[in-house]
């Protein structure tokens, strides 16, 4: 994978936050960017980044499957992953989990037919009070998550989805 000159003006930003002998130190953000520009983080893409800030394509991988915000392949434009750690799962975060993989036809980790969603478990997310919690795409966080607050998500990517197409 060869890197455009936007995604290396992107690395040399968060590089730029460290000393100088500690470029690695921005893999994170690398990984990140990639996946924003891309949807996941292909092994060659971890070559790239490997490449770019001195360090082993391995090393890059390890961070990689660490950290479960990274996709490792290509999924859906919606990433929808719900936590079903303890706390959420005496909230139902467990049954939330399941109401949305009966909603959009998939396993636990699928993606849709049409490409649009993938649902998966997560670890927690940190905000246990507000449980069931999920988060879309890495960024968004959403509290309370009846059937019905899910259902209405769902309508509301597909419509938002609909206009953008």
């Amino acid at each position: 994978m060869t890197l455009s000159d936007a995604t290396k003006a992107r690395f040399a930003k968060e590089v730029a936050k460290y000393p100088a002998d500690q470029a690695q130190s921005a893999v994170m953000a690398c990984l990140s960017i990639v996946q924003q520009e891309q949807g996941w983080v292909s092994p060659d893409a971890e070559a790239a980044i490997g490449d770019y800030l001195g360090m082993p394509a391995i090393a890059v991988h390890e961070v990689t499957t660490f950290y479960n915000m990274y996709n490792q392949q290509p999924g859906g434009r919606y990433k929808l992953n719900v936590c079903t750690n303890l706390p959420c799962q005496l909230r139902n975060g467990q049954q939330a989990l399941e109401h949305l993989c009966e909603k959009l036809g998939v396993e636990d980790g699928g993606t849709t037919a049409d490409g649009l969603f993938t649902v998966a478990k997560c670890e927690c997310l940190g905000a246990c009070a507000d449980a069931p919690v999920m988060l879309v795409n890495d960024r968004q966080m959403l509290s309370y998550m009846s059937n019905q607050k899910l259902d209405e998500m769902i309508e509301l990517i597909r419509t938002e989805a609909g206009k953008a197409a």
